[in-house]
């Protein structure tokens, strides 16, 4: 069943937070594709972390030293991980000036039972409890630029500090 007008609210800030205090933790991921993702399962939090707190390096060391050639940058200067590609080699994890990679992106890639599909309604409420409390939560709320909430597409929406080079 398709949710229809409420949007999951992924707070990043205090999911890193949980990461940090307990790193033995074990996130569960969801994603959401309204229609086919060519490219390979990827994570919501890969998305977002790519989206909203990537560097978006000029250089792209991550991209340079890619052995499969599976990153790239998008139109939008976005980088774009092709996991069908990814070997989970991490060489990106280890040259990425500034922590944008994340090892954990690598762990369960390929292991389909640790994804919630937000587009059913029973897997968004499974996700949500088995996330850290206060993490993920159900909204009517909209993007708001000033709380840090950004939407990721049109039924989530994400709680980060958003990486730009452009003066505020």
């Amino acid at each position: 069943m398709l949710i229809m007008a409420r949007k999951v609210l992924i707070d990043m800030i205090k999911l890193r937070s949980a990461m940090i205090e307990d790193s033995t933790l074990s996130v569960p991921e969801a994603y959401y594709y309204p229609a086919l993702n060519v490219n390979g399962l990827k994570t919501i939090r890969e998305l977002a972390t790519f989206r909203f707190a990537c560097r978006k390096c000029e250089d792209a060391p991550c991209i340079n030293v890619c052995p499969a050639d599976a990153l790239e940058k998008d139109e939008n200067g976005v980088v774009v991980r092709y996991t069908n590609l990814c070997v989970s080699c991490k060489s990106c994890v280890t040259i990425c000036p500034f922590g944008t990679m994340m090892t954990d992106f690598f762990k369960h890639h390929r292991n389909k039972d640790l994804y919630y599909d937000l587009r059913d309604e029973k897997e968004m409420k499974e996700f949500i409890k088995a996330c850290p409390a206060g993490t993920v939560t159900i909204t009517d709320d909209d993007e708001s630029p000033d709380k840090n909430i950004y939407s990721l597409n049109e039924k989530v929406l994400i709680k980060d500090y958003l990486y730009t080079t452009e003066k505020q």
